[in-house]
């Protein structure tokens, strides 16, 4: 049995991973802990002031309109997202978008926990979209800007209506600062820190914009609501969530790393991240387009991701093995360019088609792309060659 020739030049950085993903070039933990206030409480003048700096910029580097509020909240995404979902929706029908995972799981909260009365979920396979323009001006919009888990993100927010009645939920944990955002077709914005900017897990990043804001203070859900999720007191927007008076002790590195990381933004240039992550996935998709055994999962080159990118494999003998199989497949090239120490943690997600899923946001260099691009032909060859 005769296998194909290894490459010689490996990724400086073989961190590929989609979530937590790779931390910024030139990232020093010494750096984050000269500005960390590590053992102080989050409520004292210097820790409190950090963490409100974090909001504003962020807001500065997101264009924020100032209207909008900024807010930093337990849970990651997920807290930020459910914290919404639960205190806002029930006034209004909703439309759930399903295209992944996570779109999914709003959606099953939506139904099967939130029990909502006329909540139509609008769903579509891994790789494509639903139908965006079917959804109703009067309701409430769920949904993913970008499929973290599937690689298909909007094209544009332009099939949201100007004058629409319902309030706009985007979960963009790994759009923002990859892909931009029309601000005046979004309510409610989640993302967390440890997609774009490479940042630490545990907190989420909550947006909310005047709309927004007055459906929290004038609807009461019928349902209770922990203390974590709530963000009115007396019928009240609780202002000291979205000025660094947090609802539960955050982790003072996770804050310093976060100015770390947008600080380099900010070095950078607002939309230089922006233009990073798309040079990231054009050094990929241009090696997808030049071999015959892979393929994007989207088809439709306007809604692929230019962070999380899916990759199916096309070979006719690894596509007529049954799903296990072709599961076993790929974990063979994940494990023997993790062994080679080449790439990290590119296997597909675990509900998502078998495959590879590559992350392209703005922490990764496209020399280390192309660099990787052989390692991808020799592990496929390999394995295929040991079949």
């Amino acid at each position: 049995m005769s296998f194909p020739t290894q490459p010689q030049v490996k990724p400086a950085r073989p961190e590929f991973s989609s979530g937590p993903c790779p931390k910024r070039p030139g990232w020093s933990a010494a750096a984050v802990a000269e500005r960390a206030f590590l053992g102080r409480s989050h409520r004292a003048a210097g820790p409190k002031a950090q963490i409100k700096a974090v909001i504003d910029k962020t807001a500065e580097l997101l264009n924020v309109p100032s209207d909008y509020v900024v807010g930093i909240v337990p849970a990651s995404d997920t807290g930020a997202y459910e914290m919404a979902m639960w205190s806002m929706l029930g006034e209004r029908p909703v439309d759930m978008l399903v295209w992944e995972s996570f779109g999914k799981g709003w959606a099953t909260d939506a139904t099967k926990q939130l029990k909502l009365d006329d909540c139509r979920v609008i769903e579509a396979a891994y790789g494509e979209l639903p139908d965006l323009n079917d959804v109703r001006k009067d309701a409430d919009i769920c949904f993913t800007q970008n499929g973290t888990t599937s690689g298909a993100r909007i094209p544009n927010f332009d099939w949201i209506a100007s004058d629409r009645q319902g309030l706009t939920f985007v979960d963009a944990t790994s759009a923002v600062f990859a892909q931009p955002v029309d601000w005046s077709k979004v309510d409610v914005l989640t993302f967390s820190w440890q997609k774009v900017l490479g940042g630490e897990g545990a907190h989420g990043v909550l947006v909310l914009s005047p709309r927004a804001i007055a459906r929290l203070e004038s609807y009461s859900p019928d349902r209770p609501l922990p203390k974590i999720f709530r963000l009115t007191k007396g019928g009240k927007l609780i202002d000291g969530i979205f000025s660094g008076a947090t609802i539960n002790t955050p982790s003072m590195w996770a804050v310093a790393d976060a100015e770390d990381a947008l600080d380099w933004v900010a070095d950078l240039g607002a939309t230089a991240t922006m233009e990073r992550a798309q040079d990231n996935y054009a050094a990929l998709q241009y090696w997808v387009d030049d071999t015959h055994w892979i393929e994007n999962l989207v088809a439709n080159p306007l809604n692929r991701s230019n962070t999380s990118v899916c990759l199916k494999i096309t070979d006719p003998a690894v596509v007529a093995l049954d799903e296990d199989g072709q599961r076993a497949f790929v974990k063979k090239m994940v494990k023997l360019l993790e062994t080679e120490e080449v790439a990290y943690d590119i296997n597909g997600y675990r509900d998502a088609p078998a495959g590879l899923r590559i992350w392209c946001g703005a922490t990764v260099d496209a020399t280390d792309i192309r660099r990787l691009t052989p390692w991808l032909d020799w592990a496929f060859q390999s394995v295929k060659a040991s079949m």
